[in-house]
């Protein structure tokens, strides 16, 4: 991405961070569409308005996109984190001086570049540093783990859940940088209904079966000694 030209002066960046850093500790929503945080919002006033769980999936997409040598890949993380920021009327861009993500309200913006004179609060503004520790680590650990799971199941049960647990764990390691058994009803339902058929090129006997390999991979997990925390 391009870096925005004219950014808010220090003091706002410093305030940015100081929201952020008290927001640590509070409870986050659930999932990233936003809508138990908004409704939090209108309670407390929450600045940013941009769900915190949000601000975690922006980052964790950046994050993927920068590690993975596969263009296509990269542009697809970035565009799901572009459609995801926008959804909440703000734009992502990233600042390349200090290695930020930075999210800024939509109607701050004109033509890609922040216009001062449209900042009535630098409050809704949000910074996040890519310099740092991040996923690459995790994902290392995590992609490991979901490898073992598949091939566990694939010693103990054979097919057709061997192969169904190979999409599985590449889902769930590519897609969400989590555990196969550390999956949500939510990311259940996308690999069933979307990622599978479109990516996995099951077999008809795979689907049939689908459900229970699900049900076989998470009982196989038990017995894997799981990523670090």
């Amino acid at each position: 991405m391009t870096r925005t030209n004219d950014e808010p002066p220090e003091w706002a960046k410093e305030r940015a961070r100081e929201v952020m850093a008290a927001e640590t500790g509070d409870g986050e929503p659930e999932g990233v569409d936003g809508e138990g945080a908004a409704d939090a919002a209108d309670g407390d006033d929450r600045v940013p308005d941009v769900p915190a769980a949000v601000v975690d999936e922006a980052e964790r997409l950046t994050r993927l996109a920068r590690q993975t040598e596969d263009e296509a890949a990269a542009a697809f993380y970035r565009d799901r984190r572009d459609e995801l920021v926008e959804s909440h009327d703000y734009v992502p861009r990233l600042r390349d001086e200090d290695d930020t993500l930075v999210l800024y309200p939509g109607e701050w913006m004109d033509d890609g570049t922040v216009q001062l004179d449209r900042i009535e609060t630098t409050d809704r503004a949000v910074e996040v540093s890519l310099s740092g520790p991040g996923d690459a680590d995790r994902y290392r650990e995590v992609a490991a783990y979901n490898d073992a799971v598949a091939d566990a199941v694939a010693e103990a049960h054979g097919e057709p859940h061997a192969d169904t647990a190979r999409s599985f764990a590449a889902f769930m390691s590519n897609h969400y940088v989590r555990a196969v058994d550390d999956a949500t009803p939510d990311m259940r339902a996308e690999f069933r209904e979307e990622y599978f058929p479109r990516n996995g090129w099951p077999s008809d006997e795979q689907l049939a079966a689908l459900d229970e390999s699900l049900a076989v991979i998470e009982s196989v997990a038990a017995d894997v000694d799981g990523p670090e925390e």
